[in-house]
């Protein structure tokens, strides 16, 4: 049985992820948004133009959603449909959207798992992964989409304090070839990887994978998403 989502209901309060002052707009990037169906999510500048200026009124707000979510935007992309009877579409963490260089930081006291850049179109780009401890138990934390710049001087076991800067938001095409934003997701067990996790699933993986990973607005705590 995975105690971790009841452990963090029960946390009084985490530093936040991204600090912009910005107000929260939830995105929608599943079938029902009709207006995304039109768009060529192969031009990532295009794409990037989109968010910012029509789905974030030219940046007047934060973007942020997308755990659970059946997404239509990986169809154009190989890394999640090479098993074509089994396409990844399942987001498993909550984005951020926000512009290249924001700040992102720990929300609790952490040490550096691992990390990696992930350098493949459509991967994560420059990710960290943090582990933490709440009353004896072991989760972590992902970061992914970050700058290449996030990587440097890092090394493993690496202590972070709470609301501490960790890294920023990176820019495409080093970041995988996204539109600017941050993947945050929780994840109860690692196993034997390092650098990288799934933060997409197939949809007769969904619910091995929602209980590895819990709904990141545990720790986000952003209304918009409750």
């Amino acid at each position: 049985m995975n105690i971790l989502p009841d452990l963090l209901r029960q946390q009084p309060g985490f530093a936040n992820v991204i600090n912009t002052g910005k107000p929260f707009r939830k995105l929608d990037f599943s079938a029902a948004n009709t207006p995304l169906l039109k768009q060529d999510l192969t031009d990532t500048d295009s794409f990037s133009k989109y968010i910012f200026d029509e789905m974030l009124s030219q940046g007047t707000y934060t973007g942020v959603g997308g755990y659970n979510e059946n997404r239509v935007i990986y169809l154009q992309r190989a890394h999640f449909m090479k098993e074509e009877q089994n396409p990844r579409n399942i987001h498993l963490g909550v984005d951020i959207w926000e512009r290249a260089g924001e700040p992102v930081y720990t929300p609790l006291d952490a040490a550096l798992h691992s990390f990696a850049f992930n350098n493949h179109l459509g991967d994560y780009g420059p990710t960290i992964i943090l582990t933490h401890q709440l009353n004896g138990i072991e989760f972590f934390t992902l970061y992914g989409h970050l700058s290449e710049s996030s990587l440097l001087g890092l090394y493993v076991g690496k202590e972070f304090r709470k609301g501490e800067k960790i890294g920023e938001i990176g820019n495409y095409p080093h970041n995988g070839d996204w539109p600017p934003h941050l993947h945050f997701q929780i994840i109860a067990d690692m196993g034997n990887r390092e650098g990288d996790f799934p933060g997409v699933c197939s949809i007769g993986d969904r619910l091995h994978f929602l209980t590895t990973c819990p709904d990141p607005n545990l720790i986000l705590r952003i209304d918009e998403l409750k």
